[in-house]
């Protein structure tokens, strides 16, 4: 049994459950689950939980999440992407210079409030909003708060002087639930524009990066090889303080039981024959349990 997280760069036209499908198939382990889901048309990072490994799927959401991307000045369109319905063009009577859009991207870096495209997964009254963009029915999008940790201009601005359009790359660093469409959308009425989003690409999610990343078809075509690809459970928690155990101390964190640990961290990762078995939170003065990992092997 495969315990542990693959770390697949997602291409173009798969959903995230088309890769959990395919994975599934190939390694016949029906136990395991994907931490953030990319849209069809969105490549990169997208972290498979394994085995043990599923147990940490919330808390790999808990993660920043890193895109590079470009966006288009000129039009914009009601999915903010452009699969949607063209809602508003306007030519650009001159370009718009970098430090403009290095100026309006400042404003959304932070905790902000953002509002969802129509079209996405997000639920209202038990049905997704894209079910009701698709059935014509207008509802009120719930605004979510969201964090932004950065939001950047990379390289210069390329402005077409034929089709009066502009385009931009981007990076951003931020929280989940954020919709990077909404950031590009949002930036063009910034700026008294029309935006979409024409191309996106995850590079880092769930502590991951897109350097650790693997095709899908590298594993579905060689199965045997996945388990050299796997990221290990242990490497989620590298940044928590570890404490080795004792014998007789795993003995009682197997079973459960609360223990005094010498250390002052409000978390720990408890490892027992060079596996992390189990992460401790302090109350008072003791350790106790918070997640359990004891099939970690």
């Amino acid at each position: 049994m495969l315990n542990g997280i693959l770390v697949i760069d997602k291409d173009k036209g798969l959903t995230s459950a088309d890769v959990v499908y395919h994975l599934r198939k190939a390694l016949h382990i029906k136990k395991m689950g994907h931490a953030g889901t990319l849209d069809p048309n969105v490549t990169g990072v997208l972290p498979i939980a394994i085995g043990q490994a599923t147990k940490l799927i919330e808390l790999m959401h808990t993660k920043p999440k890193e895109y590079t991307g470009t966006g288009l000045f000129g039009y914009s369109t009601d999915s903010y992407d452009t699969d949607g319905k063209v809602l508003q063009e306007k030519k650009l009577t001159q370009p718009i210079t970098a430090e403009q859009i290095k100026a309006a991207m400042k404003n959304f870096e932070g905790k902000i409030e953002q509002v969802p495209p129509i079209y996405s997964a997000v639920k209202v009254n038990g049905k997704r909003l894209y079910d009701y963009a698709r059935a014509g029915i207008k509802v009120e999008r719930p605004k979510r708060q969201v964090d932004i940790f950065s939001y950047k201009l990379v390289n210069a601005p390329r402005y077409d002087q034929e089709k009066v359009q502009e385009s931009f790359d981007f990076v951003i660093k931020c929280s989940k639930g954020t919709y990077i469409r909404s950031l590009v959308n949002d930036l063009g009425v910034k700026l008294g524009v029309p935006a979409v989003m024409t191309n996106l690409r995850r590079t880092a999610s769930s502590g991951f990066n897109i350097d650790q990343a693997v095709k899908l078809n590298e594993i579905t075509t060689n199965p045997d090889e996945a388990a050299k690809l796997i990221q290990p459970i242990d490497n989620f928690f590298k940044d928590y303080p570890t404490i080795d155990l004792s014998s007789g101390v795993w003995m009682k964190v197997k079973n459960g039981v609360s223990v005094p640990l010498a250390s002052d961290a409000k978390k720990v990762a408890l490892r027992y024959n060079n596996k992390v078995k189990a992460i401790y939170q302090k109350q008072g003065e003791v350790y106790r349990p918070d997640l359990m990992l004891l099939q970690n092997e």
